[in-house]
């Protein structure tokens, strides 16, 4: 329908009256609620299907009393109208009035409501050239489901881009979920659609249905939701994030001004589903008001600086571990609600714990309710399969040359750390997006505009992400599992880089773990695995870590990859976590790790924490409390982590004994008979179950050298072969130094000893 010069409304045409009533009209707003026929006279048109009388009443109206307007049906598919008197819903200056519906319904119901048609648009010109040019960094503000007072009345206001759909409609538990109540105004050429339904209040169930390009009609997800259910039930909830009331200034504050590349960060990896449950309960998870109780109080006990949660984003299909994301901004509703995710992240940063989140913005699922086609067309993704499909994982592609999409990851980062406080994200699988023949054989894929295999599109989002979580965010961490050679991952942008803070040492963990999976007697012949990740310490900022990754499909737990007996099992892997330890680079663990988990991690079942009755899986509990002791006390191990300076090989040469030994290096300064933690410390690791009787090593420092840790001790379950505290070096050079040390290298042992201030 045409708006004449005096801004006046026409009657219906045939190409507003039938879109109406085919429910794929997509401007009902500018049909519906009251407009101008001429200067004197108004008219009120009203849709509401299965209505059989309708009436209307000013809610305020000054001088003017009347007892309402009744309108007549022009259809029976609910569209009534009715003309009145320009002045009856307007004040003395001629300002719109609101007014209040009476229906009754076929069934006899009587309903009172305000008319949803009657609200002007909410989103401003500003919001939408923003959104159209993928510069909307708090989208998520005006888009997706938002509590609001508009005119008095309460309601949620309801916005989604979709900008090739013919229709779209919110439906829910308030509306019988049915699209022909309220189909949404679309605004202009931007793709956005909109309504403000006053009454639905917060809790409430919706979804949209979209009518597709091609006239088929489906139901989909909220892509701003902030509250969804998971499993069959895929609904979206109203939920308000503005009353919760945060107490963790003081740890804000601290990330602020902490450099962490000089700091300590030992990470815990958790799944929250698995990590520990219910039996009585139906072997429940725990929720997060629980977690933020027993979760909190175990890590801060075990000497973690941060935990990592894995996916939290609500995803449908647990056996994705949450890395099929389908609700990107809404926290997992399995343990609880958003405010109570909240708490528990509030409650760990009292602790002095950060949070870590992974974050999956390389790709996302099928599910029909998701983000997969969702206008009807390939709106996330790429039509061509060779660009848009993961066909490994059965996932899509996000399109990342798509303004509105870049805007929709790159607002969703920013949502995290900005509204849970979230100090880093683990940005999940990021070599399948940088490379375009990632997993892919000749001829399916496409190379880039250049002919080359780098997703230039892909890259160019990560680094403005990466640019603006630093910016906006200060002290946060970016994180990339990124499993290639690719050069710069953990460099600035303005130097060529992808602009990550830090990167998973994939390449240490593949070959530290083939190494002490190998029996003690062939180790001599595999030297190299122990070495060569010092070629390449530097290049990066380094995460080691041991995740959820190398406990699952088949690759059995930590414990079941150490060769030979049981006793060897465990002193292997004591050996290897004091190495790791002590290895340059930030730490990270996946559940279970920390006391020796005998079976393969599975999602569906808690850890064995019965297991910590056994004195063996004890002392490998207690030495991972030590070792993150030591680690976060004394700081050579993370003062010059990622410098050349803060390291220095010993010997790595005695393959014939599977010995090696090398410095963590404190920085030169100054030091007080009372600061003993800014001390070199020097690690000595024996591979093999043989004791090295009288083993000699060169010393930078004549005196005293102070055992801090023997992973072969007897709290730790060791052979109790006895030790002294400390070992004195001798004036005989060795190792290219002019004294040394002589001691006996317990079987399958990493030490720590101190090296004496001078």
């Amino acid at each position: 329908m045409k708006e004449n010069k005096t801004n006046m409304i026409a009657p219906l045409s045939d190409d507003d009256f039938y879109p109406l009533l085919e429910i794929r009209h997509s401007d009902p707003h500018r049909l519906l609620g009251i407009h101008r026929l001429d200067q004197k006279t108004s008219l009120l048109r009203i849709w509401y299907p299965g209505a059989v009388a309708v009436t209307a009443a000013p809610l305020s109206h000054g001088r003017k009393a009347c007892s309402g307007v009744t309108l007549r049906c022009i259809h029976s598919n609910g569209l009534f109208e009715a003309e009145t008197e320009a002045a009856f819903f307007e004040t003395e200056e001629g300002a719109p009035i609101a007014y209040q519906l009476s229906i009754t319904t076929e069934h006899g119901k009587k309903l009172t409501l305000r008319d949803p048609y009657s609200f002007a648009p909410h989103l401003t010109e500003f919001d939408l050239y923003l959104l159209s040019e993928g510069k909307h960094w708090e989208a998520y503000k005006r888009l997706g489901a938002h509590s609001k007072i508009i005119d008095g009345a309460s309601g949620t206001l309801f916005a989604l881009w979709a900008p090739n759909a013919q229709r779209v409609s919110v439906v829910g538990d308030f509306n019988h979920w049915d699209g022909r109540y309220h189909m949404m105004r679309r605004l202009g050429s931007s793709g956005i659609w909109e309504i403000f339904l006053p009454g639905v209040q917060e809790g409430a169930h919706y979804k949209y249905e979209l009518r597709g390009p091609h006239g088929d009609c489906f139901l989909k997800t909220d892509p701003y939701g902030f509250f969804a259910q998971h499993d069959l039930d895929t609904a979206c909830m109203v939920y308000n994030l503005d009353r919760y009331q945060w107490n963790d200034a003081q740890w804000l504050a601290k990330r602020h001004s902490t450099d962490l590349y000089r700091a300590p960060l030992s990470i815990y990896e958790v799944h929250l589903g698995s990590w520990r449950r219910v039996p009585g309960e139906g072997d429940r998870p725990l929720s997060y008001r629980e977690l933020a109780q027993e979760l909190v109080q175990y890590v801060k006990e075990m000497g973690f600086t941060h935990i990592e949660l894995m996916p939290m984003m609500e995803h449908p299909f647990e056996g994705s571990w949450g890395y099929q994301v389908v609700n990107y901004y809404a926290p997992s509703s399995r343990f609880g609600k958003p405010d109570e995710f909240r708490y528990l992240i509030d409650c760990l940063h009292q602790a002095g714990i950060g949070v870590l989140l992974d974050w999956v913005p390389g790709h996302f699922p099928k599910d029909a309710h998701g983000l997969y086609r969702y206008d009807g067309t390939a709106l996330y993704e790429h039509e061509d399969p060779r660009r848009g499909e993961h066909y490994d994982w059965g996932t899509m592609i996000f399109n990342y040359g798509r303004k509105e999409v870049r805007n929709f990851l790159i607002a969703n980062a920013l949502y995290w750390l900005a509204e849970y406080h979230i100090d880093g994200l683990r940005v999940d699988a990021v070599a399948s997006m940088i490379y375009l023949d990632y997993s892919r054989k000749e001829g399916e894929w496409i190379p880039n505009q250049f002919g080359g295999r780098e997703n230039l599109e892909a890259i160019s989002f990560i680094k403005e992400c990466n640019e603006l979580c630093y910016s906006r965010h200060p002290g946060i961490m970016m994180i990339a599992e990124e499993s290639t050679a690719w050069s710069g991952v953990s460099k600035p942008t303005y130097t060529g880089g992808l602009g990550f803070g830090f990167k998973w040492n994939m390449g240490w963990m593949n070959d530290s773990l083939r190494y002490i999976s190998r029996s003690p007697i062939h180790r001599k012949h595999h030297q190299s695995d122990i070495t060569f990740s010092m070629l390449y310490a530097y290049h990066e900022h380094f995460i080691l870590v041991l995740s959820h990754d190398e406990v699952v499909h088949g690759k059995q737990s930590l414990l079941s990859k150490m060769p030979e007996d049981d006793w060897q099992q465990f002193a292997n892997l004591r050996l290897f976590l004091a190495w790791m330890w002590s290895h340059p680079g930030k730490k990270l663990l996946f559940q279970g790790g920390e006391f020796a988990q005998r079976g393969e991690w599975n999602h569906a079942h808690s850890l064995d924490w019965h297991l910590l009755q056994y004195a063996p899986h004890q002392g490998m509990h207690r030495l991972v409390q030590r070792l993150n002791h030591l680690y976060t006390t004394e700081s050579a191990f993370w003062t010059l982590d990622d410098q050349p300076e803060g390291f220095e090989w010993i010997d790595f040469n005695d393959s014939d004994n599977s010995v090696w030994s090398f410095l963590r290096k404190a920085p030169s300064l100054a030091m007080t008979s009372e600061e003993k933690n800014r001390t070199d410390i020097l690690v000595i690791v024996n591979a093999t179950p043989v004791i090295r009787h009288h083993y000699r090593l060169g010393v930078p420092k004549p005196g005293a050298y102070e055992i801090l840790l023997n992973s072969d001790d007897s709290s730790f379950y060791g052979s109790s072969m006895p030790l002294p505290t400390t070992i004195y070096s001798q004036p005989h050079p060795y190792h290219r130094f002019g004294a040394s040390i002589a001691l006996d290298l317990p079987p399958l042992s990493t030490l720590y000893l101190r090296v004496p201030v001078q």
